[in-house]
């Protein structure tokens, strides 16, 4: 079974549904079978590249907040994070376009380093006071998760390196009609839309998989003529 994952590293829900699902994984019988993808989705697609804003003042302009209010708005978010064991600054966060990010992120699913990476720039986002917005700071997240840093410097580079993938993750997310993140979708079958609790994503795993797709055929009658894999054929006796 696969599940793909739609998530932006600004999102801070998709910070925590991603531990989230985790636990719920952890708990599903099958996971040994299940297989994780990741993929692109930026909330800010026409943010210019380099152009930053701290979250709070972001949160102000957005939905008309006063500052007291965009504080407590993070400190919730906070709140459910800090729940699920995971680290959050309040303050000090910023965001900006997270192209570059998704471009790397490509790069590692190709060399196997994905969900290394994907955790990696979400502690550093929303738990470290390391910009992930910095190339140098996603440079040596790249370096951290297993990847060849002169590699991941030759990606940065050049714009186009890894750009189609992006924008196919998005036009799929399009498709599917996916217009938030995170967005979780089970065999192309099933669609959770946020970070939901870990049961929801335990149930959602037990019904994907009590309705896959058979992939084994039951016997229908006795034996019959058949030819072997080594060339033999043989006619059964009676």
């Amino acid at each position: 079974m696969r599940v793909e994952i739609w998530s932006d590293i600004a999102c801070p829900w998709c910070y925590i549904g991603k531990v989230r699902f985790e636990k719920g994984l952890a708990e599903f019988a099958h996971r040994d079978q299940v297989e994780v993808v990741h993929r692109s989705f930026e909330l800010e697609p026409g943010r210019a590249k380099g152009k930053t804003e701290q979250v709070i003042d972001v949160l102000v302009a957005k939905y008309g907040r006063t500052r007291e209010e965009a504080a407590a708005m993070v400190a919730d978010v906070a709140a459910n994070a800090q729940a699920e064991g995971l680290g959050y600054r309040s303050e000090g966060q910023e965001t900006g376009s997270t192209f570059d990010i998704h471009r790397l992120l490509h790069l590692a699913k190709a060399r196997g380093r994905q969900d290394e990476l994907l955790t990696l720039a979400y502690r550093a986002n929303f738990a470290e006071e390391r910009s992930v917005f910095d190339e140098d700071v996603l440079l040596a997240l790249a370096a951290e998760a297993g990847l060849d840093a002169d590699e991941a410097r030759a990606v940065l580079a050049d714009p186009e390196a890894y750009a189609d993938e992006v924008r196919a993750d998005e036009r799929e997310a399009s498709e599917l009609g996916a217009n938030a993140v995170p967005f979780f979708v089970l065999d192309r079958r099933y669609g959770i839309s946020g970070g939901q609790p870990s049961e929801v994503f335990v149930q959602a795993l037990e019904q994907a998989w009590k309705d896959r797709p058979v992939t084994t055929l039951a016997t229908v009658g006795g034996d019959a003529a058949a030819c072997g894999p080594d060339g033999a054929c043989e006619v059964p006796k009676g």
